[in-house]
């Protein structure tokens, strides 16, 4: 029979469809990266004028926009939000609108056009990360942003268009629905109990251990009680901060290397899987205007994490018309397969 779960986090139900447990050999995906694709594209190295100028780069020799680069950091040449401008924020009878204000950033992981997530060089994806941190932090001085998002799409059912490794940073002049509701379930929680909602998982987590991917000293990586889709892993800061952006260098080369590791036990239990990562963060406390005190105990009852979705199964019309996910591996099996793995 399946199982109804709630996440206390996300407010949301989601089925355990138990009956229709599958193992990892049985799921079926496209290839991430077709065949069709070929190099180099326009974040290869020595296609530097193909790219809009570059807001950050990390290069060993030259000048910029040239290349001997690292990681470089571009505008998207197709931004969802434009970064010019005033909101302009204002009622259409019942109705708001505002200006799509905001930025869209590209921040291409290495030079070389295919590499695997769970092949990436540790210091290369460190670089990428601690990029990425710099780039956040700058955005989140803006105060017409009030959320910034770190993302990657890798292969085409997870939304990648272009395969050559990269993330992306999207800062928004309002706070998405899905972190909102973690906001105002931490906030909840903290005023009840004077805790963080996320250390009390991480806590259970640890203590019943059936879910638990890979831990260490500094991170812990597990498939979250309620997942929403198979081989589902969330990854947690073991020590309480709200915003990515605090990290040092030396704790991002660490997340590095615990994110790796994730990647290496998909890789081997589920084979080069198509996936979504997204890092959320803590709101952009810096904006204009705000509720008195909404954000007072944000740095105490918020924990900022990374959420894995490997892209194994679609939704479909009962997803879409009910939000109820239906996921036919339990987290306990899938934990078991991905400790196993290594």
């Amino acid at each position: 029979m399946s199982e109804l779960r709630h996440d206390p986090l996300s407010r949301r139900w989601v089925t355990i469809a138990m009956e229709r447990s599958r193992r990892p050999g049985e799921f079926r995906f496209p290839q991430p990266v077709p065949s069709s694709d070929t190099e180099p594209c326009d974040f290869c190295s020595g296609q530097e004028t193909r790219t809009p100028p570059e807001l950050y780069a990390v290069r060993d020799r030259g000048g910029a926009n040239s290349s001997n680069w690292v990681v470089r950091v571009i505008p998207n040449k197709q931004p969802v939000f434009a970064i010019e401008g005033s909101i302009d924020r204002r009622a259409i009878g019942l109705y708001d609108r505002m200006r799509g204000i905001g930025a869209h950033e590209i921040v291409i992981e290495t030079p070389i056009h295919r590499v695997k997530p769970a092949e990436m060089p540790l210091l290369q994806l460190s670089a990428a990360l601690t990029a990425s941190r710099i780039r956040m932090s700058d955005l989140m001085r803006d105060n017409r942003f009030k959320y910034v998002l770190l993302f990657k799409n890798y292969g085409e059912t997870a939304g990648a268009t272009i395969h050559h490794p990269n993330q992306q940073i999207v800062a928004t002049p309002v706070t998405p629905l899905l972190v909102s509701t973690q906001l105002s379930a931490a906030r909840s929680y903290f005023q009840l109990k004077e805790r963080c909602l996320f250390c009390d998982v991480i806590d259970q987590e640890l203590d019943r251990g059936t879910r638990i991917v890979h831990v260490d000293d500094d991170f812990v990586s597990f498939a979250p009680y309620a997942s929403r889709f198979p081989y589902e892993i969330h990854l947690y800061p073991r020590q309480h901060t709200h915003q990515f952006a605090t990290l040092s260098d030396a704790n991002t080369e660490k997340l590095s290397a615990h994110l790796l590791t994730v990647f290496r036990r998909l890789d081997i239990v589920l084979g080069d899987a198509p996936l979504n990562w997204m890092l959320v963060n803590g709101p952009n406390t810096n904006v204009d205007v705000r509720r008195a005190g909404f954000w007072a105990t944000l740095e105490h009852d918020f924990h900022w994490h990374i959420e894995i979705l490997p892209r194994l199964t679609p939704m479909a019309g009962f997803e879409w018309g009910t939000g109820l996910f239906i996921n036919p591996t339990p987290p306990e099996d899938a934990a078991a397969f991905l400790r196993d793995a290594l």
